[in-house]
């Protein structure tokens, strides 16, 4: 779905205050962000190719954490996880956060969110996680109401399994959940029928801002529930096309300014596919508009 889209981000000074996290601090103080992240989708060649030397290029970079995109029936990126974890430790590098599918399509014996869901959770608490993510719907998927009816009793499900696991539950947004679909936005079913307690969002501003989303109003009417943000930029241009954090037209400073109301804890940088640059060089320049971005 290809519409030129302007989002206005905001002030933050409209939404009020609450507890500056850990993360914020240097940023209020005119240092730049710290406790940079990065969702291994965005190297997921090079993750395939060689995880180890990838991960070290990561950590010298200046990333703190990555998320996973990379579980595949209890292994990671084709590592034991006793291993990947040791590498993960070895490199000073965190995995607080992890994607995961439905299910829906995957071929019989696929870890998902409907097959080995219990062991999936076990796996990504031993990782040291915090969140586990719901990353993306199927076509086949996503056609009705009742499919994302159906997800959001899903999503409650796995929540409470999730929970059990020291894990908090969420899901990942793209542009199509805003797409009304017989006048009901299918992202408003994730949020009216969920328990705000139990289900979180993780809120990527390059899809809501393809999706002409007013963030602003998403976040002040559901405060704390967006505890993950997703950092990827957009071109100017009717392509619409990812680039590298900060060479777009999304307001970084304000979109940080918007955390405090959403809960936000961690932020990831991604970008799904790099057509200016290698995906390692692509993810340098984004961490370094990142840390050096003040307010």
């Amino acid at each position: 779905m290809q519409r030129r889209t302007f989002l206005e981000i905001g002030s933050a000074t409209a939404l009020g205050a609450i507890v500056v996290p850990n993360w914020a601090e240097s940023l209020l103080k005119g240092k730049g962000l710290k406790n940079i992240g990065v969702q291994l989708y965005t190297v997921r060649d090079d993750m395939q190719n060689d995880p180890v030397s990838t991960l070290k290029r990561i950590a010298e970079i200046g990333y703190s954490h990555v998320e996973c995109a990379g579980y595949r029936n209890g292994t990671f990126y084709g590592k034991e996880k006793t291993e990947f974890k040791k590498i993960l430790s070895d490199l000073g590098l965190k995995m607080h956060s992890g994607h995961a599918m439905t299910g829906f399509g995957m071929p019989a014996g696929t870890y998902s969110m409907t097959y080995e869901w219990e062991k999936y959770c076990a796996d990504a608490a031993f990782m040291g996680q915090k969140y586990i993510v719901s990353a993306y719907f199927m076509d086949g998927e996503r056609k009705t109401l009742d499919d994302y009816r159906k997800h959001a009793k899903l999503f409650t499900e796995c929540a409470l399994i999730a929970k059990k696991h020291g894990l908090t539950f969420c899901h990942h947004n793209h542009d199509f959940e805003f797409v009304p679909i017989d006048g009901v936005v299918p992202y408003d079913i994730f949020i009216k029928e969920t328990d705000a307690s139990l289900v979180k969002f993780e809120l990527d501003f390059y899809w809501t801002k393809k999706a002409n989303v007013d963030t602003v109003k998403l976040i002040t009417e559901n405060p704390d529930r967006f505890p993950l943000f997703h950092i990827k930029d957009m071109e100017l241009g009717a392509e619409q096309s990812f680039t590298e954090v900060g060479n777009g037209v999304i307001d970084w400073k304000n979109v940080f300014g918007l955390s405090k109301k959403a809960g936000m804890d961690l932020f990831y940088v991604e970008q799904d596919s790099c057509k200016n640059m290698k995906p390692l060089e692509s993810i340098e320049v984004s961490y370094k508009y990142l840390s050096n971005l003040k307010v």
